[in-house]
């Protein structure tokens, strides 16, 4: 007998996943962001969109989001996730070199924003206590919307981007300590008073001392014995573990998901397994942060914007307005100059997903009145919606950056070496060692990516730049840094591994200059039809040395022999890329161009 099914459980996850299917591919070609697509649906098909149509028109409740409730805890991966990623990308080297942003710059934009917005909203809201809670939660900014647009505009690791999510790390470390003064102010909860508000930040440091010590203890040995399966499904569900684990573990202390998802970030910066695992996590952060932005959508309740608009637009421009000059104020002494203060108070000016969070609690606490805590939901809401809009407003900003200016060491380090491009070393077996050496004699950066954990570890240990992952991935490859690498060098030895890094790659960017290891002279002629640039067959290049030996052996003038070998190589180059007629013929022209430019 067939199971009952009931499809309604079914209709959230094939709503968004046919949003998602829609809206990116549709957003990416008009050039606008994703961020307000996945927005604009959530408000569409949200209880506030077609939800308020339902129970005139039943049937369109199967074209609606309506578990709101659901939907943000699931979204709330989506900053998990966010996190652990920035995490991932930066090193505890960084951060003490960000710290006093981090700490300066942050703590002061919270203190003064808090206290502008808090003395603004005070006869709102009538208590001193209601305008402290409501001025700290409208500082805060939109991580989760702010990090992925910057990030599409390569603004990251530009000064602005550096102080900007600076700002943002302290602003998610103040979440916490909020929450619990909320939670000491409930006169719903008698049980929480001072003496265990000062218990829950010792355990909140406990959890942190506790995460970093057993994160440095374990994450690597654990990812090594997982990599030595080779299973990917096996890596998969390991790096989704410690994500997970930690975020949970950071929640259960008090503190946020987000922020123990970060310093698992960290942690794995540091070993050979963050580029597989950053590749590995990247369609997950992907989908649960467009969950995240479709909920964001959802609070939007243009009913309540219509009963008076104007005055919520000017409410919302006004908060925009005020921390976009204290954070433009702030910015100056810390380095940056007038283009980038006003595009970082662009970016900030908005609200963000934690102030939603504490403008909740405060209201379930009592502290604030539900109508002004709904007015400024929506206030908030909208200011996020807006930040891609501002982004772009921002980018002629950007343009008229100075080249050269004096910044605070913070903000004027140089580029960290993942954003140096790098030429990518596929295999770091003896050939990928010969090549890697002969790369550093001439001081060309490179980056090598082995799938051997064993041989990873050994080389991370005499200090070499190897990271352990699978070149066939385009993901893997994009967290190495493709995008700006200046050659790819595949040196594997199996054949079909080879084509499948040269094939991946080669989707990635049809300029980059690829050097692949090829078996045979047939083998060769494979790899020029995938595109790439030189094959390099090992029974051709043994035969040409011992013809080399032999003659220079024999007494024909070494200026002779190495001329005709060249020659001779030559002719088989040409021979082989015959049998390509799909070379672009684009990038041969640049070839040409640059040898003879030689």
């Amino acid at each position: 007998m067939a199971v009952a099914l009931d499809l309604h459980s079914y209709q959230e996850p094939i709503l968004f996943l046919a949003t998602a299917g829609i809206v990116v591919p549709l957003f990416h070609r008009l050039r606008i962001s994703p961020v307000l697509g996945f927005l604009g649906a959530g408000a569409l098909l949200g209880p506030y969109g077609l939800g308020r149509l339902v129970p005139s028109y039943p049937w369109i409740n199967w074209l609606t989001l309506s578990n709101q409730e659901e939907t943000s805890h699931l979204a709330e991966f989506g900053v998990v996730f966010l996190l652990f990623t920035i995490g991932i990308e930066l090193s505890w080297q960084r951060l003490r070199t960000l710290r006093r942003l981090v700490f300066g710059f942050g703590s002061l934009q919270v203190a003064l924003c808090a206290l502008a917005l808090g003395l603004l909203v005070f006869k709102a809201v009538g208590t001193v206590t209601a305008a402290a809670i409501v001025g700290l939660a409208l500082a805060l900014s939109s991580t989760a919307i702010v990090i992925p647009v910057m990030a599409e505009q390569k603004r990251l690791n530009k000064a602005v981007g550096r102080a900007s999510f600076s700002a943002l790390l302290f602003q998610d470390l103040a979440v916490a300590p909020i929450l619990f003064t909320i939670a000491v102010l409930d006169t719903g909860q008698p049980e929480v008073t001072m003496s265990s508000f000062a218990g829950a930040l010792l355990q909140a440091a406990l959890a942190l001392a506790v995460l970093v010590g057993l994160g440095r203890l374990v994450l690597r040995p654990f990812f090594q014995l997982v990599s030595a399966t080779k299973s990917p499904e096996l890596f998969m569900a390991a790096s989704l573990l410690v994500v997970l684990v930690t975020s949970l573990i950071a929640a259960v202390s008090g503190l946020s998901m987000a922020l123990g998802a970060f310093i698992a970030g960290v942690l794995l910066s540091e070993t050979e397994y963050r580029r597989a695992v950053d590749a590995t996590i990247q369609p997950f952060k992907g989908l649960l942060l467009g969950v995240f932005f479709v909920s964001v959508g959802m609070r939007l309740d243009l009913s309540r914007f219509l009963e008076a608009p104007f005055l919520i637009l000017a409410v919302a421009s006004l908060l925009i307005v005020i921390k976009g000059v204290i954070i433009f104020a702030l910015a100056r002494p810390f380095g940056l100059n007038a283009a980038e203060s006003a595009e970082m108070g662009l970016f900030l000016g908005p609200g963000g997903e934690f102030g939603l969070v504490i403008v909740g609690s405060a209201m379930a606490a009592g502290i604030l009145p539900i109508d002004v805590g709904q007015s400024l939901l929506l206030v908030t809401t909208l200011t996020m919606v807006a930040i891609p809009i501002l982004a772009r407003a921002g980018k002629p900003l950007s343009r008229r950056l100075e080249r050269k200016r004096a910044l605070d060491p913070e903000t004027a380090t140089p580029p960290p070496a993942d954003e140096v491009g790098r030429v990518i070393v596929a295999g770091y077996g003896r050939v990928g060692q010969l090549v890697a050496d002969m790369l550093e004699r001439h001081k060309v950066p490179y980056l090598a990516i082995d799938i051997d954990p064993a041989r990873v570890a050994a080389q991370r240990k005499a200090g070499k730049q190897v990271y352990f992952g699978d070149g066939s991935y385009p993901e893997f490859l994009r967290a190495c840094g493709i995008d700006r690498a200046p050659a790819l060098v595949v040196t594997l030895d199996t054949p079909t591994a080879i084509e499948g890094v040269v094939t991946a790659a080669r989707g990635e960017r049809s300029d980059i200059t690829i050097v692949a290891r090829a078996r045979d002279a047939r083998h060769a002629t494979q790899l020029y039809e995938l595109g790439v640039d030189d094959a390099v067959p090992e029974t051709i290049e043994a035969s040409l040395q011992l013809s080399e030996a032999v003659l220079a052996d024999i007494g024909v003038p070494m200026g002779l022999v190495i001329a005709s070998i060249h020659e001779r190589r030559d002719e088989f180059r040409a021979i082989l890329r015959k049998s390509n007629p799909k070379r672009d013929p684009a990038r041969a022209e640049f070839r040409a161009r640059r040898t003879v430019g030689k």
